[in-house]
């Protein structure tokens, strides 16, 4: 192609509610560690978590994987399973290569996922360009961990993972039919927020009902 003159440039931005930072530190504030599963690139996911304090961005000790990769010169899937490496960036071929990996090796039942469930005991981890069987096996290793899990979701995608959830909560506004159906609960405002409020209120109660039974 020749003759051609560059007329512009766009560029579109979806930024986060200003109300979901503080929603997630409140979260960790009160030991709720929180995951986030995206079909977004890896490193358009990490600068989002990070903008969104899933990443923390406050203490200068955190590292990711690229950060480690850097510094020692390992690839990055040991720079993932790096003792010092405390923010991990798992994407979705990483878990598809881990699977086949362990099918071919005969592995256990029992000891299938192990390195997944690895990087899902970082204090911070976000998934990456997960497909809904992967959103699902993600559940299920939280589970395995011994966690309760809650998983919000819209789409057909991700009612897999909001079924074999503790809790499945789809979004009232953008939500599908689909996803509401395979929730538990709906949040009628599409707000991040508003799950930490239902549970800030649901603690209360829980404490009022010990106070009275005391």
């Amino acid at each position: 192609m020749e003759g051609l003159c560059l007329a512009g440039l766009l560029a579109l931005q979806d930024p986060p509610r200003v109300e979901v930072p503080v929603a997630v530190f409140k979260c960790q504030s009160a030991g709720i560690k929180v995951v986030m599963v995206t079909g977004d690139f890896p490193k358009t996911a990490a600068a989002i978590a990070k903008q969104v304090n899933i990443i923390s961005t406050s203490d200068p000790n955190i590292k990711d994987q690229w950060e480690i990769q850097k510094k020692y010169g390992i690839t990055e899937l040991e720079a993932m399973s790096h003792p010092e490496c405390n923010a991990v960036v798992v994407s979705g071929d990483k878990i598809f290569d881990m699977i086949k990996e362990e099918d071919e090796a005969g592995m256990d039942e029992k000891d299938k996922g192990k390195r997944l469930l690895g990087w899902l005991k970082k204090p911070y981890c976000v998934c990456a360009r997960t497909t809904p069987a992967q959103k699902l096996i993600i559940v299920e290793a939280c589970q395995k961990l011994g966690q309760i899990v809650a998983v919000t979701g819209d789409g057909v995608n991700d009612s897999p993972a909001m079924k074999t959830a503790n809790i499945g909560i789809a979004m009232g506004i953008a939500g599908t039919d689909v996803a509401k159906d395979a929730a538990d609960m709906i949040l009628l405002d599409d707000n991040f927020a508003s799950i930490v409020n239902g549970i800030e209120e649901g603690r209360l109660i829980f404490d009022n009902l010990k106070k009275s039974i005391a």
